[in-house]
């Protein structure tokens, strides 16, 4: 499997809206969120996609980063693509991401009853830290009505030993600088 990790951009927006209903149900970003969040200058957003699926995005992931301190803002791997490793991948490029712009520490929210995630963050070396009550409100596709929030860290945050190398803006026009991940959903 040859995968592609490439920036997000403004025109993918209506693809990961669509993606995120599927994954997300009522927790779905929109597409104003989206553009928001492409907007912001200290954001990092990237996706990879799969040959034989003539590019459509099979995952993503951004983050935000203020200092040395940086959050996941979203990361999610379509569920006809999971379990082929695109989501560590996608972790290894935003830890890698977030290291070269400076930051020190990467927290995250993950879903309690999400244990693949956890797994997932676990092994990348994220320790949990604080449950949130009740931070997941609607339990969109993933889950139970409301459900609580593991509060994980990654300190200190070093790039990847066999990390991806990490894309950056290549294309003229609005571009996304920063990551995002709402509920984590990552199997």
């Amino acid at each position: 499997m040859s995968a592609l990790l490439r920036p997000l951009r403004w025109w993918d927006v209506e693809e990961l809206v669509a993606l995120e209903q599927v994954l997300f149900g009522a927790d779905t970003w929109t597409a104003p969120t989206w553009w928001a969040e492409l907007a912001q200058p200290n954001r990092w957003y990237t996706c990879v996609q799969l040959p034989e699926r003539a590019g459509e995005i099979a995952g993503y992931a951004g983050a935000a980063v203020n200092g040395a301190q940086a959050d996941v803002m979203t990361i999610a791997v379509a569920p006809w693509a999971q379990c082929r490793g695109l989501g560590r991948q996608l972790l290894d490029a935003l830890v890698a991401a977030v290291a070269e712009r400076g930051a020190s520490e990467l927290l995250l929210e993950v879903r309690a009853d999400n244990t693949a995630a956890q797994r997932l963050y676990a092994r990348a070396g994220f320790e949990r830290i604080a449950v949130r009550r009740g931070y997941y409100q609607s339990g969109g596709a993933q889950g139970p009505p409301s459900a609580d929030a593991w509060v994980m860290r990654l300190r200190p945050v070093r790039r990847p030993v066999s990390g991806p190398s990490v894309p950056g803006p290549s294309v003229p026009g609005p571009s996304v600088s920063g990551l995002s991940v709402p509920g984590a959903s990552i199997p």
